[in-house]
């Protein structure tokens, strides 16, 4: 499976809440719900089909405790994501809890750049990540990351926790569609192209 990075992110990179103010207030963070006010169909539309393309979800231990604790009770059949993330197989990596309550769920223990990258190997479309900004920093950073899915709020936050502190070492990324909604949300996916190049600037003429 090729592993997909999906995160919504703020003009300067904080991924923490998104949805709610209650979403997520570890580390006194009170700024939660920043994307919700450009939510527009096409944000919706496109999320949607980017979940459809998932063999499997992957998560840290914090946020699939949130979203084992909210995904269960939503019930609406016209919600476009809630059959899909409440039936799709998931791999929670931690080493605190020894089984999911969101079933289907296994439990991947030890190193996570090892056990997860024996699911990779598994036949199947996408194993995506959704939040759990600190396992995906340290997948990208492990090369183990194939893919990245951005979705950009024209805010910016100024506290919370940020998608990439910053990986080991340099990561190259590059740009395979982009899109802007209604409401101002970029839609952007990229392919991880190995280490990011660097070069020396020679002047205009250079590149034309």
């Amino acid at each position: 499976m090729k592993l997909v990075l999906t995160e919504f992110v703020s003009l300067d990179g904080v991924s923490q809440g998104p949805g709610s103010p209650t979403e997520d207030t570890s580390d006194d963070f009170t700024q939660g719900g920043w994307l919700v006010p450009y939510l527009d169909e096409l944000f919706v539309r496109r999320t949607s089909e980017w979940l459809q393309l998932a063999d499997g979800l992957l998560f840290g231990r914090r946020t699939y405790e949130a979203f084992a604790r909210d995904w269960p009770q939503i019930t609406d059949p016209d919600d476009p994501y809630t059959e899909r993330m409440n039936s799709l197989p998931k791999y929670v990596v931690t080493n605190s809890i020894t089984e999911g309550t969101w079933h289907p769920t296994t439990v991947l223990r030890g190193d996570p750049i090892r056990t997860v990258g024996e699911i990779k190997t598994q036949p199947g479309r996408e194993l995506q990540i959704h939040g759990s900004a600190r396992l995906g920093n340290a997948l990208l950073a492990a090369g183990l990351v194939d893919a990245l899915r951005l979705v950009v709020a024209p805010a910016v936050i100024g506290s919370g926790r940020r998608l990439i502190d910053h990986p080991s070492g340099t990561v190259g990324l590059r740009l395979v569609d982009h899109e802007v909604t209604p409401q101002g949300l970029v839609l952007l996916q990229y392919e991880a192209a190995g280490a990011a190049p660097v070069a020396e600037y020679e002047g205009v003429t250079a590149f034309v």
